[in-house]
């Protein structure tokens, strides 16, 4: 069915201004199941900051609603204990996830913005489980280094969340198969970038979407062909792929 110049212009301008990290055609849509299903089961920590980092001026950067509720199932199923999140921002990824694991459960949480993390540190103190959560300031890959070089880290993690310089995700996909175990999963956030994956070459994208779009191109190709890993891509918030190491 044709569409018509106005319905073009409509949708080119509505995918300029994606301000929830949706990937469903319809606004209206996303708020039902918000509003259904995410925000009544969403605990009051992590409401607080959400509401806490939605008046941040980055707060783009932010994981949604509906995939913090994701992460949160999906540790619970795989009794996930020892994990790691590289990109932290406020935390609420962070909060979903010390929610989820058990008392003595860990995360090694990195990222290289301490301010924005004691943003939210407060919030993740009052729900009683900072105690789980070691952080780092800094880059990422020569903490992961260190840690493959040790040699006591090989296959020890339950989970990894990767939700951060989307230029290095591949980078960080060499070192953390060697950190987690097999049958852990390693989730990387953003893989349909905006939707931007099978945008046109003329779509009015963004600045920054456009920067990294073939960074987000390549490692998906490269997470498809990778015989150590069974994969599923989501349109969850803005894309999560999650990866089963399975050997």
């Amino acid at each position: 069915m044709a569409t018509t110049q106005e319905e073009q212009q409509n949708e080119a301008g509505r995918h300029q201004e994606v301000g929830h990290k949706s990937l469903l055609q319809s606004d209206a849509l996303y708020q039902y199941i918000l509003e259904t299903s995410v925000y009544p089961k969403e605990p009051e920590p992590m409401k607080e900051l959400r509401e806490l980092t939605a008046r941040h001026p980055w707060n783009i950067m932010t994981t949604s609603a509906d995939e913090g509720q994701f992460l949160n199932m999906i540790l619970k199923l795989i009794n996930a204990k020892n994990t790691m999140e590289i990109g932290v921002y406020t935390g609420y990824s962070l909060l979903a996830t010390a929610l989820a694991l058990p008392e003595d459960g860990k995360i090694l949480a990195m990222d290289i913005n301490r301010e924005n993390y004691e943003l939210g540190l407060p919030v993740i103190q009052r729900a009683g489980v900072a105690h789980k959560i070691d952080f780092k300031e800094g880059p990422a890959l020569p903490v992961l280094d260190q840690m493959i070089e040790s040699g006591t880290y090989h296959g020890t993690f339950d989970f990894i969340f990767v939700d951060a310089d989307k230029d290095n995700y591949l980078n960080y996909h060499e070192r953390l198969m060697e950190l987690v175990k097999v049958g852990g999963l390693i989730g990387y956030d953003n893989t349909l970038w905006n939707g931007s994956v099978v945008a046109p070459p003329d779509a009015p994208l963004r600045k920054y979407v456009r920067f990294y779009r073939d960074y987000v191109l390549e490692l998906n190709r490269a997470l498809a062909s990778d015989r150590r890993v069974e994969i599923c891509q989501l349109p969850v918030g803005d894309g999560i792929t999650l990866c089963r190491r399975i050997s």
